[in-house]
């Protein structure tokens, strides 16, 4: 799960858009290719596919808190603008800033916390706003050793007191989340792969 130090080090798409004072790479190896992987990612997200957990984390879940283990045609489709509610506390939402399938997936969030963690509405942004990127970008290995993807989650937050919040407790929680979606990804892209051989 770990991001390697050259991938670490590599500009991503949406590195610009954000000045950001933590941030957080994750990345990890997945079956197949990025044309497999990429209608995945683009149906994740809340009132969407859900999050992707393992199947021996999401027995503990109710139905409706399980991600989708299909591709499914209504979440097919995002451009450019797009909003997705994430979770979170209040109501936050992730803007599609950047589309270049299968390669890259780049959403953009203002969270303003005396407003329930929504956009703000006024610009430039007050100081009680979280701005955010988070970058889903794949790489095909090449041959049959898969698809690298690599997450990166850019913040700029305005109070100094905050930045080592953000950077050890999210991290923390950043790091148990991603490596579930990792692992359920891999399972969702084993099991497409062994049905389409069948």
């Amino acid at each position: 799960m770990r991001a390697t130090p050259q991938e670490i080090a590599a500009a991503l798409p949406g590195d610009d858009l954000v000045d950001a004072n933590v941030v957080m790479d994750r990345a990890t190896t997945l079956p197949g290719t990025a044309a497999d992987l990429w209608p995945w990612l683009v149906q994740l997200g809340k009132r969407r596919a859900g999050w992707y957990f393992p199947r021996t984390v999401e027995r503990f879940l109710p139905p409706g808190g399980r991600g989708l283990r299909h591709l499914e045609p209504t979440y097919a489709r995002l451009v450019t603008g797009d909003r997705v509610p994430d979770w979170g506390p209040g109501e936050p939402e992730f803007e599609v800033a950047l589309l270049d399938p299968p390669h890259a997936l780049v959403y953009r969030s203002l969270r303003q916390r005396s407003r329930g963690h929504r956009w703000p509405v006024v610009d430039p942004p007050p100081a009680d706003t979280l701005d955010l990127t988070w970058a889903l970008v794949c790489r095909d290995v090449g041959g049959d050793a898969g698809v690298r993807l690599h997450l990166r989650l850019r913040v700029r937050t305005t109070r100094s007191w905050t930045v080592p919040v953000a950077r050890f407790a999210g991290g923390a929680i950043d790091a148990l989340t991603v490596r579930l979606l990792f692992a359920g990804l891999r399972e969702r892209l084993a099991r497409n792969a062994r049905r389409s051989r069948e």
